[in-house]
């Protein structure tokens, strides 16, 4: 299973181990993971799983779909090139080890 690393603002790192074909939102719920609210479940309806890939690893997860494109207008938190919604990136073995960043302002 691959492990998705969360870090947050202040450089705290939360390893998690999250199963592929589930979404990084959900495995930073299911691990309690601060800053990754997810009020509206994972339908790309609230921006409150925002979060900033790492630059390493950005060709990986992929750019936005249109409806997320829309979302990430609406963060909490800058957008950033990197911004994604992390109810809509799917995880897969071939993201072992991503690193994605939980901006200040949802911490």
């Amino acid at each position: 299973m691959p492990i998705v690393i969360f870090e947050l603002p202040d450089g705290t790192q939360r390893k998690v181990t999250a199963d592929s074909g589930t979404v990084l939102m959900q495995a930073a719920v299911s691990n309690g993971v601060d800053g990754i609210v997810a009020e509206c479940g994972g339908n790309a309806s609230c921006a409150t799983c925002h979060v900033y890939v790492d630059e390493r690893h950005g060709e990986l997860v992929g750019p936005p779909n249109d409806v997320e494109d829309e979302m990430l207008d609406f963060t909490a938190a800058e957008r950033r090139p990197t911004s994604r919604l992390s109810c809509q990136v799917q995880v897969s073995d071939a993201l072992d080890g991503l690193v994605v960043h939980i901006p200040e302002e949802q911490v």
